[in-house]
C-alpha cells in the first residue's frame, strides 16, 4: 500500500484484481480509513494495463453496499434473526446431521453459484465439501451457462476443463457466435479490454465476423454481421463444416498426427448442405459458404462461441462444432488460432499419452433421469428433486447454497421458490438476503471483496495470455466478520460431522493429501521426497496462502520445492504486486489430451447419438416469436442491481422488439406487453428497436427483485421481471443438461 498524493493522512492506495466479471482487470483502490472511496485501472498491471469498465470503477460502491449482511442470520420461531458465528455453525451441525443420518447423503443438495469462481474461497473449499459429502445432488450455474463447452471439450480432448481460447492478440480472422464481449467483457475467454483487442484486430487488417440475432455493440464493430435465427447455431456451423469437406478446404496442418475420425466426420455432416440449413437458420446458402471459405482462407483464424450458442437446444453440438471448425482449418493449438492456456496453479504437466477419457451419465437424477455431466445435474431439475416423491430414493430434504440465487437464475423460479420453503433445512452463504437466501435457516455472510485475498484460479485457465497475480486483503477484516475462507472451512466441518474442529485442519488435510500424491508421481518435481519436509517449506500467513504457495511450487512454472530455483512461489509472487507475465499462449499438443486414444477424438459416441436430433431440426419450422436474453455491461447476472451506480440508463429490464413486430401488435414504445411462455408470464415495458431481428424479442437475465422477505433496498425500487419465469425447465440440451434459455417460443399481448 502507498499514500495517495494530496489526500488526507489516512488515505492510501492498494492493488486489487477486480472480481466483478471474467476480465480480471487490475485495480488501484483509494482507501480512506477502512472504506474504499475510489477505483481506477492499474496501469502497471501485467495483464490489464490500466483498462477498467464501469463495474470496476464502481468497486467501492459494491464493496460498501449498506445492505450487505454483517452478521450471520439464524431462523428462530420462523424468523431470521442476527446471531453469533458460533450459534450459526451450531445450528448447521444440528440441522444437516440428522437429515443425512436418516435419509443418506443424496438427501442433501449443493448449489454453487457463479460468484464462486470469482473468489479464492469459492475455488478452494467447495470441492473439499463435495468430496466429503458424497452426494450426487450437485447443481451449479454451469448448466445455465457453459456446461456444453465443458462436455464438448471432455469428449474431444478427454478433459472437460481443456477449453481452448482465441488468440485475440494475434489472429487474422475472428468469428464470434452467440457472444457479445463488448457487453460481457468476455466469458470462457479471460481478456481485459476485449473491445480494445477487437479494434486492434481491425486496425491490423484482420476480419471480425459476428453471428448473432441481435445487433449488439459487438456486431456493430464487425466486418460481417449474420443475423441467424435463434437456436439454429449448430445447424449453421454444421453447414460450414460440410462446405470445408465439400470444397476440399480441410487442412489440419500440424494437427494431423493428433487427430482421428476425419473421414467419419465428413460422412456424419453430409446431410447439412447449406441449401438444407439455409431455411432453418434464415441465412442464405451463399453466406454460409462464404463464412466457411473466409475461415479457411485466413492466414490464422479462430472461432469462438459463448452463451448464446450454449443455452440452446443443441448447445453441446454447437460447442463441439466451434472446435471442429478450428481443427479442420488447422487453427487449433496454433498462434493466431485457438490455444490452450497454461495457468500457474495447473497441475504438474504429465507426459503426453492416453488418459482416462471423459464419461457422461455416471448417475442420473431421481425424477426425470437426467444424466450427470461433469459431476453435476441440471439446475433446472432442482425444484422437482425437492418437491417430487418417487418410489426410489429420497427427495432433496436439505440444501447448501453457496453464492447462488437460483430463484432468479433457474427456470420456473415460482416453483423453486415454493420448493425451497418445504426443505427440512437450508444453509445459504451469501452477502445479501436475496430471493433464494430468504428461505435459509442459516445465512452466512462473507465479507466484502476489499477484505478478502484474491487469486484467479479458474479464470487464469482461460486467459488469453499466461500470467499470475495475487492480492492480499486491501482492508483489514472488520470486527465481527469472518473471512470467507474460514466460513467455508467451518461449513465443511459442520456439514461433515467434525463441528468444533479447528478450521485450519481443512487446509492441513488438503496440503497433506496433495503432497502425499505429489511425491508418488515419478514425473513430478518432488518424486520420493518427504511430504512433511515439503509442507514445512510452505510460506504464507494463512492456510489458503499455504495452499496457493503449494500449487504455485508444484505447477508448470513452479520452483518445485527447490528443483527449479527460478520458478514460481508465493514469496516470488508477493514481490511482484502488479503480477508476473508468463508469456503468450503457446502450442501445447499433445500434452493437454486425456482421451483414451491419446488423440483428439472428432466423433465421440455421444455426439454421434445426438446428430439425428440435429438432422431433424433441418425440417423444423420456427415459432412466430422467440425469446433471447441479453447482457448489460454494468451488471453480472443478478448480483449488482443493488448498486445505484450500476443501474439506470441502458441497464433496464425492457422487452426489445423489432418495429415491424411492434406495429403488427399495435404496440407503442414504452407500453406494457404481456409475455407468456411455458412456465408462466411476465409484464415488461416494450423498447421498440431494430437491434433485434423480426420475430425475436429480448429480455435481460437476472431481474425480478420483487419477492417479500429480501433486504436489497435499491434493487426493490426497480425490480424488473424474471425472464426465467417464462420457462418451465423442460427444455434442456440433453448431453449437458443445460437449460434452453434462447430461442424459446413465447406469445405477446398488449396490456390494456
Amino acid at each position: 500500500m502507498s499514500r495517495t498524493s494530496g489526500a488526507t493522512p489516512d488515505s492510501r492506495t492498494a492493488l486489487r484484481v477486480c472480481p466483478l466479471c471474467e476480465a480480471t482487470c487490475g485495480l488501484t483502490l483509494t482507501i480512506e480509513g477502512t472504506r474504499v472511496t475510489g477505483a481506477r485501472g492499474d496501469r502497471d498491471d501485467v495483464f490489464s494495463k490500466g483498462f477498467i469498465c464501469p463495474k470496476g470503477a464502481s468497486f467501492g460502491a459494491a464493496d460498501g453496499d449498506p445492505d450487505r449482511l454483517r452478521t450471520p442470520l439464524v431462523r428462530t420461531d420462523g424468523e431470521l434473526r442476527e446471531a453469533s458465528w458460533q450459534e450459526a455453525f451450531d445450528a448447521i451441525a444440528a440441522g444437516l446431521g440428522p437429515v443425512v443420518e436418516q435419509y443418506g447423503p443424496h438427501a442433501l443438495g449443493i448449489v454453487l453459484g457463479n460468484p464462486n469462481v470469482h473468489t479464492m474461497a469459492g475455488a478452494l473449499y467447495p470441492t473439499v465439501l463435495l468430496t466429503a459429502l458424497r452426494t450426487h445432488n450437485v447443481f451449479t450455474a454451469s448448466t445455465l451457462d457453459q456446461m456444453p463447452k465443458h462436455v464438448s471439450s471432455g469428449l474431444l480432448y478427454g478433459d472437460a476443463n481443456a477449453i481452448p481460447v482465441p488468440d485475440l492478440d494475434h489472429t487474422d480472422h475472428l468469428l464470434l457466435i452467440g457472444a457479445n464481449p463488448l457487453e460481457s467483457n468476455g466469458s470462457l475467454c479471460t481478456a481485459p479490454d476485449f473491445p480494445g483487442k477487437l479494434k486492434a484486430l481491425r486496425a491490423r487488417g484482420g476480419t471480425l465476423t459476428v453471428i448473432d440475432p441481435r445487433t449488439t455493440r459487438t456486431a456493430k464493430l464487425a466486418d460481417r454481421h449474420v443475423t441467424v435465427r435463434p437456436g439454429t447455431d449448430a445447424l449453421l456451423l454444421a453447414a460450414m463444416t460440410y462446405v470445408l469437406f465439400e470444397e476440399k478446404l480441410v487442412d489440419l496442418r500440424d494437427l494431423a498426427p493428433h487427430v482421428q475420425d476425419v473421414e467419419e466426420l465428413a460422412t456424419a455432416v453430409r446431410d447439412f448442405i447449406p441449401e438444407a440449413a439455409s431455411e432453418a437458420c434464415d441465412v442464405d446458402a451463399d453466406t454460409i459458404r462464404a463464412l466457411a471459405r473466409e475461415l479457411a482462407a485466413a492466414p490464422t483464424a479462430a472461432v469462438y462461441g459463448r452463451i448464446g450458442s450454449c443455452t440452446v437446444p443443441h448447445g453441446t453440438l454447437a460447442s463441439w462444432l466451434v472446435d471442429i471448425l478450428n481443427i479442420l482449418t488447422g487453427n487449433l493449438d496454433r498462434p493466431g488460432g485457438a490455444l490452450f492456456p497454461q495457468a500457474a496453479t495447473d497441475k504438474t504437466p504429465r507426459p503426453a499419452g492416453p488418459g482416462r477419457g471423459f464419461a457422461l451419465g455416471r448417475w442420473h437424477s431421481r425424477v426425470s433421469r437426467h444424466p450427470e455431466a461433469k459431476g453435476e445435474l441440471p439446475l433446472a431439475a432442482l425444484a422437482e428433486e425437492i418437491d417430487t416423491a418417487t418410489p426410489e430414493g429420497s427427495p432433496v430434504r436439505a440444501l447448501i447454497a453457496i453464492a447462488a440465487n437460483p430463484v432468479l437464475s433457474a427456470p420456473d423460479g415460482d416453483r423453486l421458490d415454493k420448493a425451497l420453503g418445504s426443505l427440512d433445512f437450508m444453509v445459504s452463504v451469501d452477502p445479501y438476503l436475496n430471493e433464494t437466501a430468504r428461505h435459509a435457516d442459516v445465512v452466512l455472510p462473507p465479507p466484502p471483496p476489499s477484505q478478502s485475498a484474491h487469486h484467479d484460479f479458474a479464470f487464469n485457465t482461460l486467459a488469453v495470455r499466461n500470467q499470475v497475480r495475487y492480492n492480499r486483503p486491501a482492508v483489514p477484516l472488520e470486527p465481527g466478520r469472518m473471512a470467507e475462507t474460514e466460513i467455508l472451512a467451518r461449513l465443511v466441518l459442520a456439514a461433515t460431522g467434525m463441528h468444533g474442529t479447528d478450521p485450519s485442519a481443512v487446509d492441513a488435510m488438503v496440503i497433506d493429501s496433495t503432497l502425499g500424491k505429489a511425491v508418488q508421481d515419478p514425473h513430478g518435481p518432488v518424486h520420493e521426497r518427504d511430504p512433511k519436509e515439503l509442507a514445512a517449506q510452505l510460506t504464507g500467513e494463512s492456510g489458503p496462502e499455504r495452499r496457493l504457495d503449494m500449487m504455485l511450487r508444484l505447477g508448470p512454472y513452479g520452483e518445485g520445492f527447490g528443483a527449479r530455483p527460478d520458478g514460481l512461489s508465493l514469496e516470488k509472487l508477493l514481490a511482484h504486486p502488479h503480477g508476473i507475465d508468463l508469456g503468450p499462449l503457446r502450442s501445447r499438443l499433445p500434452q493437454p489430451l486425456k482421451t483414451r486414444s491419446g488423440k483428439i477424438e472428432l466423433l465421440p459416441a455421444p455426439i454421434v447419438d445426438d446428430l439425428p436430433r440435429l438432422r431433424a431440426a433441418l425440417r423444423e419450422r420456427p415459432a412466430a416469436i422467440v425469446l433471447v436474453g441479453r447482457r448489460h455491461l454494468r451488471s453480472n447476472n443478478s448480483w449488482m442491481h443493488n448498486v445505484p451506480a450500476l443501474t439506470g440508463g441502458t441497464n433496464r429490464c425492457t422487452l426489445h422488439i423489432h418495429p415491424e413486430d411492434a406495429a403488427r401488435l399495435g404496440l407503442a414504445d414504452g407500453a406494457d406487453v404481456r409475455v407468456k411462455g411455458a412456465g408462466g408470464e411476465v409484464v415488461a415495458p416494450a423498447e421498440v428497436t431494430d437491434a433485434v431481428r423480426r420475430g425475436v424479442v429480448s429480455l435481460p437475465h437476472g431481474w425480478g427483485h420483487d419477492r417479500p422477505g429480501t433486504r436489497m433496498s435499491h434493487a426493490a425500487l426497480d425490480p424488473g421481471v424474471n425472464v426465467n419465469q417464462l420457462l418451465d425447465g423442460s427444455l434442456l440440451d440433453p448431453l449437458s443438461g443445460t437449460a434452453v434459455l434462447n430461442g424459446v417460443p413465447v406469445e405477446l399481448a398488449v396490456c390494456p
